[in-house]
């Protein structure tokens, strides 16, 4: 059983072995020495990838932007400060992942800071979600990363923008759409709304018109009546009908059109 010593020893070597690797290839520009570096770094950048893992099939994207990250350490890294290669090599890593994330992960755009703040506490969620064996709460959450409660909400809710669904994808559970569109399940404007601000206009017009025309209207828009027969119904000529029907509609239409015109 290896003990904290033996550990300590291994870390000393690995740190020994990849500037070792890191000189060789930078003064004597040993292509090897830089493949083998990036091969010995391949399980610390999956194992850094697999932190802000989404789904299937996306983890060896992030592998790939990690190992950019990798190079672009390897290539810049200072070796006269005398620092261990993997403190430089980690946080530029996780850099990049982030970077793409921000450039390329979200369908929405929320500032970097809320992006990076939403990936913590999933990697939080996760970590307690397999400690605890349920989903956390986000007094939990924030207890773990040391924030408010309120900063966990927010970046829940910011992680609403990561992903976007096409307005004609089908609805449906599992492999068994029902055949419509979730465009299809979308509010539509409301015509009803109209007719309200309509009759609200129409109303006080109403009011100002001889009893006999305010019957004629309501016998025939309200009962649907033919002039024939609101004719029959309050004892005049069908022609004196249309007449004040005519008359009727067309002082109701002034009226409306000087309130619409006064309540602009």
């Amino acid at each position: 059983m290896r003990t904290r010593r033996d550990e300590a020893r291994a870390e000393r070597d690995r740190a020994r072995r990849d500037l070792e690797l890191l000189a060789r290839y930078r003064n004597e520009g040993d292509l090897s020495a830089r493949e083998e570096l990036v091969e010995r770094m391949l399980p610390l950048a999956r194992s850094l990838a697999r932190r802000y893992e989404h789904g299937p099939g996306h983890l060896e994207d992030l592998v790939q932007v990690a190992c950019v990250g990798l190079v672009k350490a390897i290539d810049r890294f200072d070796m006269d400060r005398g620092l261990p290669f993997l403190r430089y090599a980690v946080p530029t890593m996780l850099g990049e992942i982030k970077r793409h994330f921000r450039d390329t992960g979200w369908a929405a755009h929320v500032p970097r800071g809320m992006q990076e703040r939403a990936m913590e506490v999933r990697s939080a969620v996760d970590e307690l979600a397999a400690r605890l064996g349920r989903s956390p709460r986000p007094a939990e959450v924030a207890e773990q990363l040391g924030v408010p409660v309120e900063e966990v909400l927010d970046a829940l809710e910011a992680a609403t923008a990561y992903g976007s669904i096409s307005l004609d994808a089908p609805v449906g559970r599992g492999d068994e759409p029902d055949g419509t569109a979730l465009a299809d399940s979308l509010g539509e404007p409301d015509e009803a709304y109209e007719l309200v601000e309509d009759a609200a206009v129409v109303t006080p017009a109403l009011g100002v018109l001889p009893e006999r025309e305010r019957l004629i209207l309501r016998l025939r828009f309200e009962d649907d009546l033919t002039q024939s027969e609101i004719s029959d119904r309050i004892g005049i000529s069908q022609m004196h009908v249309s007449r004040l029907l005519r008359r009727a509609l067309e002082r109701v239409r002034a009226i409306a059109g000087n309130e619409r015109v006064a309540g602009r």
